[in-house]
């Protein structure tokens, strides 16, 4: 199949905004909680619906005191927390442009979206961010003012909004149309400097409005999540606006490394994810239980779960043996493994990466439903998605309601909907480039339709590797399947008119010191030093047999190398989303490169 269409569940009208649930909310539910915020002396205060209207008003009465006016740019530098969520829908309320800003940008990069966007103004989180702005500020004329929500500055804009008649906020909110621009999202860059993405009220209401009818298990007023990824991050930001609109509840966090605890706090009944979260729960629950010696039994688990998963789409289901099975090792192994994301969550959204087919049965047989989807900034971003009535693991589901995926005659994905961007921001090369007159967005990945309308993500048209001998080879395939590994971490293949296809490999650096133990070496033992290790050499290859395994001879990784340290953020190999910058890893490895291939 070349193109599958789904009709809008849900037309955004002209005149409707994003702010719009929150008015309704107030009115319709003024007791019912919208956020929790962690307490002083620990646990959670809650914010209902009606509470968080009044602090909306009160900081866009700040900014209209402070001098925002509707169209004007307003950045957000901040992590994940209830205060980024409040600030961007009172930026909305004054009718002013969020422009979203990872916290852990630098200042290059700081500087450039704010000098491109022309923000006239900045709410920054730390004395580190205010020092990061400060450095570049004689870079920014049209920057007036700057904010910080540690120095207690969002307090003192509610302060000096109480001189701003409450009318006049009224008065922005509903003068606000669905074709006016909410925010400008500049993409992490995995290439080059970041572009900004222009979305409007329209682009996300429609996106955020058609996904709610089709995923009702996961937006309901009873439920719950708790946020954890960046805000700056499409995706995040569209489950923020979802539990809004869908009156849920959400609590936030940006302790990554302590997690499950605040899981377990919390007690979610659906989280927001990157597969590479998903491969940890799962690989910290098999390293556990080998050093238990336990081994065995969570092997075995393991093979009960996808098996079960498996049978799930089939006519006659699972049979008596295997749901005996799989009712055992719910006892023995999978409570457990819920009980890490607070015992509540029975669904989860992945997106980002591809999750690869053996998590997501592992998972659903444990009784979590990962539903991955499909979607870049560019589409706001979901653009396809598993629902509960359609979901085929393996796949990034159909298009949602009001989307409509081609596939090109070079199998790039095409998108077309209300959900597709307006263009990039001051770059009207790069918006001719990826969008037609007529509406069609070109991805850039490369997928296939099956007879159902579920879309299979295949590769990156921009990281297809042509060998010395003129064969394809879509790297993600392979990298997909050696990251499956529980000691590795990143992998990226190469060969790029090389006469064979090899692989650069990173060891997870949380992973290693139970392998190390297991070995009878010193924990502490580095990377760098195991390189060229027979033991560790011999355990990488079985993933990359495995991976070798779902390619042709001619694609599959002849050769690879272990790399002395970790991808990470800091040293600039990975994008704040988690995903590798391919150009970074060629350039600072390109010895490694060279040396694999004798030049």
């Amino acid at each position: 199949m070349r193109e599958f269409s789904v009709p809008p569940a849900v037309t955004v009208g002209e005149a409707a905004n994003l702010t719009d649930p929150v008015w309704e909310n107030a009115v319709a539910a003024p007791d019912s909680v919208q956020f929790v915020r962690p307490a002083p002396g620990g646990g959670w205060t809650d914010v209902t619906c009606y509470q968080f209207r009044e602090e909306v008003v009160a900081v866009a009465r700040g900014l209209v005191a402070a001098g925002i006016e509707p169209g004007m740019r307003v950045a957000l530098m901040s992590k994940t927390r209830y205060e980024w969520t409040l600030f961007d829908y009172a930026i909305w309320t004054a009718g002013a442009v969020t422009v979203p800003i990872y916290e852990t940008s630098s200042a290059e990069q700081v500087a450039w979206i704010l000098s491109d966007s022309g923000a006239v103004a900045c709410l920054v989180e730390t004395d580190g961010h205010s020092q990061c702005v400060a450095g570049v500020r004689d870079r920014l004329p049209a920057l007036d003012q700057v904010w910080q929500i540690d120095a207690g500055d969002l307090d003192r804009l509610k302060s000096q909004g109480t001189t701003v008649d409450p009318s006049e906020i009224d008065l922005r909110r509903k003068s606000l149309k669905s074709s006016d621009i909410a925010t400008i999202i500049y993409t992490s860059g995995t290439t080059g400097r970041p572009k900004g993405c222009v979305l409007t009220h329209r682009n996300m209401y429609a996106d955020i409005a058609n996904a709610i009818p089709v995923l009702p298990n996961l937006f309901n007023p009873g439920a719950s999540t708790l946020l954890f990824l960046p805000l700056a991050h499409s995706f995040a930001r569209l489950i923020q606006i979802g539990v809004v609109a869908a009156r849920a509840t959400m609590a936030h966090s940006a302790d990554v490394k302590n997690l499950v605890p605040v899981l377990q706090q919390f007690r979610p009944t659906f989280v927001l994810s990157v597969p590479r979260v998903f491969e940890k729960v799962y690989n910290g629950a098999s390293q556990k239980a080998r050093a238990e010696g336990k081994g065995r039994i969570f092997d075995r688990a393991e093979q009960v779960a996808i098996a079960y998963s498996e049978a799930l789409d089939t006519p006659s289901g699972p049979g008596l043996g295997l749901r005996l099975w799989h009712a055992l090792f719910d006892r023995l192994v999978y409570r457990k493994l819920r009980a890490a994301l607070g015992g509540r969550c029975e669904n989860a959204i992945s997106g980002g990466a591809p999750l690869g087919a053996r998590l997501g049965h592992f998972f659903r047989g444990i009784g979590v439903n990962i539903f991955e989807g499909y979607g870049l900034t560019e589409t706001s971003p979901a653009a396809a998605a598993n629902l509960p009535t359609g979901t085929r693991i393996g796949t990034v589901g159909r298009p949602l309601p009001g989307v409509t995926v081609r596939i090109a005659e070079d199998d790039e994905i095409l998108i077309k909907g209300d959900l597709v961007f307006q263009g990039y921001w001051n770059n009207p090369e790069a918006t001719a480039e990826a969008l037609t007159p007529d509406g069609w967005f070109h991805s850039g990945d490369l997928g296939e339709l099956d007879q159902d309308g579920f879309l299979t993500i295949t590769g990156r048209k921009k990281e297809i590797i042509v060998t010395a001998a003129g064969k394809n080879v879509a790297p993600a395939v392979l990298e997909d399947q050696v990251r499956a590994h529980p000691l590795v971490s990143q992998c990226v293949v190469v060969g790029d008119r090389k006469p064979f296809i090899a692989a650069l490999i990173t060891v997870d650096e949380e992973a290693l010191p139970r392998w190390l133990t297991e070995h009878g070496r010193p924990e502490t033992t580095p990377i760098a030093e195991l390189r060229d290790d027979p033991a560790l050499h011999a355990e990488i290859q079985t993933a990359v047999d495995t991976a070798n395994q779902a390619v042709s001879r001619a694609e599959a990784i002849k050769t690879f190398r272990i790399l002395p340290q970790d991808f990470s953020e800091v040293t600039g190999e990975m994008t704040p989303s988690m995903k590798v910058k391919r150009e970074v890893v060629h350039k600072r490895y390109a010895a490694e490169i060279a040396a694999i291939y004798g030049s």
